[in-house]
């Protein structure tokens, strides 16, 4: 009896079936392969957006294609009763739901996003080792900016997952960490004044919060931080550099040596 209905989903398929079935695939791999050859050759005669949206139709014709090719070869096969068709689209209904499930996933935590806001546009965040600011939040993914201009979509599923480092968490302030190693001789106030100088006077430091510089001694040497915070979320590279560069000026103009760290030593030093 099962046999029977599975068979019933089936048309008789005739030889003439067969090579309009062929034909279709062999015209349908012919526009592929030629769409993937035509239009790189069309978009390197163009330039700017325009080269970009030819290449963009490449996968998008193959999709159309290919959905069309379905329509096309699905009826000569199926009997397409409105019994048969109910039972196909469950039949793929929970085909591409199981595909899916990753996609569903991402756009309920999407919804949890709005909700709970563990980032927020222009927050500046990190998730899998990824750092960049938040540019715009869709529904299945966060898109960011990374420090070297590289957009990067992360899937809203990494919610349950991974861990969410927000720097600024919606606010203006963004604290800002900068490393200095120096030799073990030398005098760690007369350091720690010049580095708070060297701050203080940097022209991105936002003087309404604290300015802190912390020393801790490692057996190669001495490690200071300064913890202080830019005037703009954006500026925390030019901010960063600017410290060192002139921190660096200042501590060897007061004849303070830096560590020589051997390579062992250097993947030990803590941040």
């Amino acid at each position: 009896m099962e046999t029977d209905k599975i068979l019933g989903l089936f048309k008789t398929v005739t030889s003439d079936v067969v090579i309009e079935i062929a034909v279709v695939i062999a015209a349908s791999v012919a526009i592929i392969w030629l769409s993937q050859r035509l239009f790189p050759w069309i978009a390197e005669h163009l330039h700017g957006k325009q080269r970009l949206f030819v290449l963009a139709m490449i996968p998008t014709l193959r999709v159309i294609v290919f959905v069309l090719a379905t329509i096309w070869i699905v009826p000569m096969v199926i009997e397409t009763s409105m019994q048969n068709m109910v039972a196909i689209l469950g039949a793929a209904g929970l085909a591409i739901g199981f595909a899916m499930k990753d996609y569903v996933s991402s756009l309920v935590a999407g919804i949890v996003a709005v909700y709970e806001l563990p980032y927020r546009p222009g927050d500046w965040i990190e998730v899998n080792g990824t750092y960049g600011e938040v540019k715009h939040i869709g529904m299945r993914a966060v898109e960011i900016v990374t420090p070297d201009d590289t957009v990067v979509f992360i899937p809203h599923l990494k919610l349950w997952t991974e861990l969410i480092h927000n720097a600024n968490n919606g606010g203006a302030s963004l604290m800002c960490v900068t490393h200095f190693y120096l030799a073990p001789n030398h005098d760690p106030n007369l350091v720690r004044s010049i580095l708070e100088d060297v701050t203080l006077t940097s022209p991105y430091v936002k003087l309404q919060n604290p300015i802190s510089v912390s020393v801790r001694e490692q057996p190669w040497g001495t490690h200071y931080r300064i913890k202080a915070y830019p005037i703009d979320p954006r500026q925390q590279f030019q901010f960063i550099s600017d410290l060192t560069a002139r921190g660096k000026n200042c501590l060897r103009a007061a004849s303070i040596d830096f560590a020589n760290l051997s390579p062992e030593h250097a993947v030990q030093v803590t941040p």
